[in-house]
């Protein structure tokens, strides 16, 4: 893997073709070899779970990372702000799919705590918010047919939905990693608009999806 400057990373992700490809992959290596380390005082990484995690948080990492390169304002080491970011990640997807022996509470309020036991218990919808979640899933889901081309909703459904791995979506779709990757930030960055004219927020677009 090359060792780059900060000016080198921010220049080969906004470059095309192959210099931005092996950008990513360096970068994408540079993220799973840094998540079990970081997060080990939460999670096992000899636990079965955690391998899917953090391919999932390094996807969703490196889509973050695309459509925040002009916020880095060159503080820090460039991985550093990278780790930052795909940490911070983990811990909302930690929280969100409640997985065992993660601090639910303490994750939000210290990142340092250390995890307390159990698992916290799903609570039941009501009728009148099941009917809500109904009526915003039908909205998200005319947003999407509205705004994005069948190839961006086709992979959004297979990544986002679907939970599908990067490589096989790539496979289903008859693409590669990297072009799977630009398709999915660009639905990303048309749907943020969208969803602002629409005065709806990603947390709006999440609860949607789980409400499938």
């Amino acid at each position: 893997m090359a060792t780059r400057t900060n000016e080198a990373w921010l220049s080969d992700l906004r470059a095309n073709g192959e210099t931005r490809s092996m950008a990513l992959e360096d970068l994408r290596a540079v993220i799973q070899k840094g998540l079990p380390y970081a997060l080990s005082r939460w999670l096992s990484p000899d636990l079965p779970q955690f391998s899917s995690l953090v391919d999932e948080v390094t996807q969703e990492t490196l889509l973050r990372v695309l459509d925040q390169l002009d916020t880095f304002e060159g503080r820090s080491q460039f991985t550093t702000w990278v780790h930052k970011i795909a940490v911070r990640i983990a811990l909302t997807e930690l929280r969100r799919k409640r997985w065992r022996d993660s601090s639910l509470d303490e994750l939000t309020e210290n990142e340092d705590a250390p995890p307390p036991p159990g698992l916290l218990a799903d609570s039941q919808a009501s009728p009148e918010s099941s009917a809500e979640r109904a009526d915003m899933f039908a909205r998200v889901r005319r947003i999407l047919e509205e705004e994005l081309t069948p190839k961006q909703h086709q992979a959004l459904v297979l990544l986002s939905l679907q939970d599908m791995p990067m490589d096989e979506a790539a496979r289903r779709m008859k693409t590669n990693r990297n072009a799977l990757y630009k398709l999915l930030h660009d639905a990303r960055l048309r749907l943020k608009k969208r969803l602002a004219l629409e005065d709806l927020t990603p947390q709006d677009l999440l609860t949607a999806f789980e409400s499938r």
